[in-house]
């Protein structure tokens, strides 16, 4: 299997996601009671939190590949 880059924004949208369905699964199997409203603040912080995750993990990743990269013969680019 290929290796991919670590990618931090979408790990953090994915939770997000998922604690949404948590509570919605929740509240269809009669655990809680769960306003329709409440997921909007929920998916929308989760989506800002990981839109700026990933942000700063493109510009570290940015940053380490201007410096130099340690490996002999490989470049930021060839390891897209």
């Amino acid at each position: 299997m290929l290796r991919h880059e670590f990618q931090p924004g979408k790990l953090v949208a994915g939770f997000f996601v998922t604690l949404a369905g948590v509570i919605y699964v929740g509240d269809a199997g009669d655990a809680w009671d769960t306003p329709w409203f409440a997921i909007i603040p929920i998916m929308i912080g989760g989506l800002c939190l990981a839109g700026s995750v990933g942000i700063l993990g493109r510009s570290i990743r940015k940053r380490r590949g201007a410096a130099g990269d340690t490996r002999a013969g490989t470049s930021a680019e060839s390891r897209r």
